[in-house]
């Protein structure tokens, strides 16, 4: 498969990069500062590199980069500090989800497209209902008048739910939650419910990031994972047992 990922000079981006090059698939990358990489990413010979910032490319560019590729990954998300924050683009993951999902269908493929997108646990799927506590509603009404990161991560799983929705002849999408992220070596047991089965506020649980990258490549490589999970925003965590 061709699969293009964006965001992968980022902590989890990496690892879901070396998924996809461990797996065999060819992978496109955009990236800003290419010499960041890591070695084992400018040494493949299945991965091609783009120096670009992703916003500032055309569309006819990004429909370029887009076409031949049977899958989408972003992994996009900001700097955790002042600037990244509450600069410039503050509607990052958004305006990129959008984007590049109108490159896709701006292509016309004979089949639909996968497109996977990391968000946050801290984000409810409106699809389903999702029950949360009265304090909870107030923390994270906080946090959308607080931190522009969380509103933005929201905006764009609501883009794939709403604007491309279920029934989509060019796309087809999965919205993958983590909990509190935490570095690990080597993938580990890890369990996947479409809601949350803990208060991400109250009572977060850990998700490694090297299991978020499996994650996404298994979606991404494996119809039958695929078929489960497309449409839906899944909740990964670190298995107790692992």
């Amino acid at each position: 498969m061709k699969v293009l990922v964006v965001g992968a000079s980022g902590a989890t981006g990496k690892l879901l990069v070396k998924q996809l090059l461990d797996s065999g698939h060819e992978v496109k990358i955009i990236v800003r500062s290419p010499e960041t990489l890591p070695e084992y990413m400018k040494s493949s010979n299945n991965l091609t590199i783009i120096s670009a910032s992703l916003l500032d490319l055309s569309n006819a560019k990004m429909e370029q980069i887009v076409g031949g590729c049977d899958a989408l990954a972003s992994c996009l998300g900001h700097n955790m500090n002042l600037k990244g924050i509450y600069g410039k683009p503050r509607r990052l993951v958004t305006d990129a989800t959008r984007r590049l999902c109108q490159a896709i269908i701006a292509n016309n493929s004979e089949r639909p497209i996968k497109f996977v997108l990391m968000n946050t646990n801290g984000n409810r799927n409106r699809n389903l209902q999702e029950p949360i506590s009265f304090s909870q509603k107030c923390v994270i009404g906080l946090l959308r008048l607080m931190l522009p990161p969380h509103v933005d991560n929201e905006q764009a799983a609501d883009y794939l739910r709403t604007q491309v929705g279920q029934n989509n002849k060019a796309v087809e999408w999965a919205t993958v939650r983590p909990d509190g992220l935490i570095d690990e070596e080597d993938v580990s047991k890890y369990e996947i419910h479409p809601s949350p089965t803990r208060s991400a506020i109250f009572n977060a649980g850990q998700t490694s990031r090297i299991n978020v990258g499996h994650f996404m490549a298994d979606l991404i490589s494996n119809d039958e994972t695929w078929e489960k999970w497309k449409g839906q925003m899944p909740v990964i965590y670190n298995s107790a047992t692992s």
